[in-house]
């Protein structure tokens, strides 16, 4: 066949299949420029525990200056380490130490004749300078994030306050938190992530202190019910809701004295000064220190709070102290009612 002939044939066959062989050809370039990509999930961990998973969704940003993200359509995202990086990489229980060319990792992987399978990944350490590459169907690794957190409450006891009430002593705000959490792939998915811990945070935490103080009974509290058990004891409730336990009621004789007459002195025999609450008692019927509620048993006379801290008298018998000389005559001697505080 002369040349000319050769030529024309040539010709008629590009004409009517030049087409149909350049798009062949097309496919060929972009399979085998496909090859060259990683075909496994990435997987990039660095310093502070920032960590960002390559998985075709990811917004891709600086990670380092040491690297440049790559993507195609069909095969996700590469990794292009620059020259004469220290590399290490961890596969099938074995270590292995390389430096890198200016060289995609799916290349150097190659290189090293180190094919990903369909179910590995491969977890591109960076939080040491150089890089550790690890190829492994199960992979785990710790994340950093800043997240979005709500306020909690702080409940704190005040003695101060009344018992069943409380107060807010500082409002609480939602804020901003540094998380780390422990995350675990198997397979191409990851089937957990914990949280580990709190590095920071700006939330505020909201704080109510809420009152354990028992009211208290005054003189001018009235005593509005009194509660007895089978034993004995019983609760005296009084008008302002305040509320006193006892373990007994005694039906005793009350007498009234005051310092200064019928050879009353101005000390107890405790030791303590006298004043209204002080009551001198027979001490094997009441001993020294006990607390005690009395009320007349006609309940005219309220004598009240009253401690057991003086002697002088014999039997079933509380003498009651007064200011004044005139307030003992108008109380005189009556029935009363002590009640025994627990």
């Amino acid at each position: 066949m002369n040349r000319h002939s050769l030529q024309k044939k040539l010709y008629h066959f590009w004409k009517h299949h030049g087409l149909g062989v350049f798009m062949l050809l097309a496919v060929f370039c972009v399979a085998g420029a496909a090859t060259d990509r990683a075909n496994a999930l990435y997987i990039l961990t660095g310093t502070e525990d920032a960590a960002i998973v390559l998985d075709g969704s990811a917004q891709v940003q600086d990670f380092s200056s040491q690297l440049v993200y790559l993507s195609t359509s069909s095969t996700g995202y590469d990794v292009t380490l620059t020259a004469g990086k220290d590399v290490t990489i961890v596969h099938d229980g074995e270590t292995t130490s390389i430096q890198s060319k200016r060289e995609s990792v799916s290349a150097l992987l190659s290189r090293m004749n180190i094919t990903p399978s369909p179910l590995d990944m491969v977890a591109v350490d960076l939080s040491g300078g150089d890089v550790t590459l690890t190829v492994d169907d199960q992979l785990t690794y710790y994340d950093r994030v800043s997240e979005a957190v709500s306020y909690e409450t702080v409940r704190v006891a005040n003695p101060n306050l009344p018992e069943g009430t409380e107060q807010v002593t500082q409002a609480g705000a939602d804020g901003v938190r540094a998380s780390v959490y422990e995350v675990v792939w198997s397979a191409g998915e990851m089937v957990s992530r914990q949280f580990v811990e709190e590095l920071d945070s700006t939330a505020v935490d909201e704080i109510i202190e809420y009152g354990t103080a028992k009211a208290t009974v005054t003189t001018a509290d009235q005593l509005v019910n009194v509660a007895k058990n089978g034993d004995g004891s019983g609760t005296l409730t009084f008008a302002s809701g305040a509320s006193l336990s006892f373990s007994d009621a005694k039906s005793m004789t009350a007498t009234a004295y005051t310092a200064g007459h019928g050879g009353a002195d101005y000390t107890t025999a405790t030791g303590t000064f006298v004043a209204v609450g002080t009551v001198a008692v027979d001490k094997s019927v009441i001993p020294l220190g006990t607390k005690m509620y009395i009320v007349t048993a006609d309940g005219k006379v309220t004598y009240g709070m009253a401690v057991a801290a003086d002697t002088g008298v014999r039997g079933n018998i509380v003498d009651l102290y007064y200011d004044t000389y005139q307030q003992c005559i108008n109380f005189g001697r009556r029935s009363c009612t002590v009640y025994i505080l627990e």
